[in-house]
């Protein structure tokens, strides 16, 4: 779609050269940027409208764990050529096929006929060969039958101290870290989260299929926007939360005792479902944004800051970027599993339970000290990915990109932007704190525990857990954007960031088209200073001098080894309160 909007560009910007103004334009690099930017914008509307459409209808067993349901797709062809081929993402089987389970069990034509399909990726990706081919431009209508099972996650891996052993844990040990489909997809607590409930078409470069299942730390699904009707039928006293909107709520029939649930979302990426028998909700409007917090009932005061931080958010993402094309956000409390503080989805995103801490409450007493003492780090924490959660609506939903190959411009502008949401909020000391504590802090205790610096553009595969990811890739990113804010001063650089949010709208975008659009605001003095930055936050390995070099009081109070050197010491000695205000950090 992409390449689509900057073919036409192009033949416009010719037709230009035919007049002495594209004459002039076409010798002038700068300017024919901003007439290609423009020719974009032109025929932005036409474009934006969703190529994919879902109607999807889900029969859930909460009690057993269980769905069952059909979906019916349509496809519009966006590329160069004939395709006769489908792939869908099972993201419930990712990245492997023992639990949860997500079978599709028939593909029928929009006539009935049956149509042969093939499971693949070690049951991560499903491929459905058409009867026909469909011509570029062209449209195909299928249907999906399939039913699913997620595990029952024991409680006692939701809890704030598996969170931060987890933590302490992968860094000392230097683990190896992977996604799960069971972070997502389960049942825990009287709360089951549906991350990946249904097949998924896999997302588009071009002519091919992004079909391959990436593992390693990255959290965010990668697919084309969709339009989704969404019905789930439970029994009465389930509550249901989504993604989408809900457009009717039947009420429960006494006689056969089905709650029926319709909801409606359009140009996501995906569509996550909640479900649970003591969820609650409380909703404020940021403009014509409706603000959801979800939570259980014990949790209710860390659910209203929750719902004023993402308020709060919106308004200034608003303000800042421009509107958000989406009827509804909900930040959604849930007990994820160690090792996954937070999941952001479209439409919102999901907080572990373990963070929603109430140090006033008696249930703290039994917890250990040094978790106690740590109020205001988990507090700042919890903030700070709230507000990230909110930003990624901007950066990740509206504005999509490959989080996997390229993972950089999603962490670099959602982190930037919770920084951005402090200062506008707290002011410049408060956002200062944040900056070294959320970001800087975090690759000071990497470095410290011996973690090497290096470059932040790689593909998520290669970080080997989700402390090296956020020192390297959200940390770095982020103040790399800070960087280049600093060069351009406000005006432009949030002109910048607007023009390449609303080029980018319901599209895939590149770390390149962020530098163009930068760039394109820069004075030739201010492009150099661009491009420095952007080598050395980026690319090179400079942390140490910019960010932090290892503390050696700080390892030799931990009895660590100096950075480099061998043996583990006794690692739990005396452990500081910096310390442990990045192992309560929200991951």
């Amino acid at each position: 779609m992409l390449k689509e909007f900057t073919i036409k560009s192009e033949k416009r910007l010719r037709n230009l050269k035919l007049s002495v103004f594209g004459k002039f334009v076409a010798e002038k690099p700068i300017l024919r940027r901003w007439v290609l930017l423009l020719c974009a914008l032109a025929i932005g509307t036409q474009l934006a409208t969703a190529q994919i459409s879902y109607d999807l209808n889900l029969q859930l067993d909460f009690d057993k764990r269980a769905w069952a349901g059909t979906e019916r797709v349509r496809w519009t062809n966006t590329g160069g050529g004939a395709e006769a081929t489908l792939y869908f993402r099972l993201y419930a089987n990712a990245p492997d096929a023992h639990e949860p389970r997500l079978q599709v069990t028939e593909v029928k034509s929009a006539t009935g006929a049956a149509l042969p399909f093939v499971v693949e990726e070690r049951g991560a990706a499903l491929r459905v060969n058409l009867r026909e081919a469909v011509p570029a431009g062209g449209s195909v209508e299928i249907e999906l039958v399939f039913k699913g099972v997620v595990p029952e996650i024991d409680a006692e891996e939701t809890t704030l101290l598996a969170h931060v052993m987890q933590q302490i844990g992968a860094l000392i040990n230097n683990e190896r870290e992977t996604r799960h489909a069971r972070e997502t997809n389960f049942r825990a607590r009287g709360t089951m989260l549906l991350g990946g409930a249904f097949p998924l078409l896999a997302a588009r470069d071009g002519n091919n299929w992004l079909r391959k299942s990436e593992t390693g730390v990255s959290k965010t699904m990668g697919a084309d926007a969709a339009d989704f009707r969404v019905t789930v039928e439970t029994v009465p006293d389930v509550k249901v939360f989504t993604s989408g909107v809900l457009v009717e709520n039947d009420k429960a029939d006494r006689e056969f005792g089905v709650a029926r649930y319709r909801f409606t979302g359009e140009n996501l990426r995906d569509f996550t479902i909640v479900a649970g028998r003591e969820l609650r909700v409380l909703t404020e409007n940021a403009g014509a944004l409706e603000v959801r917090s979800v939570f259980v009932p014990q949790h209710e005061m860390i659910a209203r800051r929750v719902l004023k931080i993402a308020v709060d958010a919106a308004r200034i993402f608003q303000t800042r970027f421009g509107p958000l094309p989406l009827k509804q956000i909900s930040i959604i409390e849930a007990p994820l599993v160690a090792g996954l503080g937070s999941a952001e989805f479209s439409g919102g995103g999901a907080i572990a339970s373990a963070f929603y801490v109430d140090f006033d409450s008696p249930t703290m007493r039994s917890m250990p000290e040094m978790i106690r003492e740590q109020r205001g780090a988990v507090e700042e924490s919890l903030e700070w990915t709230v507000a990230r959660s909110i930003a990624q609506q901007w950066w990740g939903v509206v504005v999509g990109s490959d989080a996997a190959r390229e993972p950089l411009l999603l962490e670099s502008l959602a982190n930037w932007s919770a920084l951005l949401y402090h200062a506008d909020t707290h002011g410049a000391e408060r956002a200062e704190r944040a900056r070294q504590e959320q970001l800087c802090g975090v690759y000071k205790i990497f470095r410290t525990f011996g973690g090497r610096d290096a470059a932040a553009n790689r593909p998520a595969r290669v970080f080997r857990n989700n402390f090296e990811y956020a020192a390297l890739v959200a940390g770095k990113g982020a103040l790399w954007l800070n960087a280049a804010r600093k060069a351009l001063g406000d005006d432009k650089f949030f002109a910048a960031l607007r023009t390449f949010y609303e080029a980018h709208k319901f599209r895939v975008a590149e770390l390149k088209n962020l530098r163009e659009a930068l760039t394109a605001q820069a004075t030739p003095a201010q492009q150099k200073q661009l491009t420095r930055a952007t080598g050395r936050w980026l690319n090179q390995r400079r942390g140490d001098e910019d960010i932090a070099p290892p503390d050696p009081k700080l390892a030799d109070a931990l009895g660590l080894p100096p950075p480099g050197k061998g043996g583990k010491g006794n690692r739990f000695a005396r452990l500081g309160k910096f310390f442990w205000q990045q192992m309560t950090r929200i991951g």
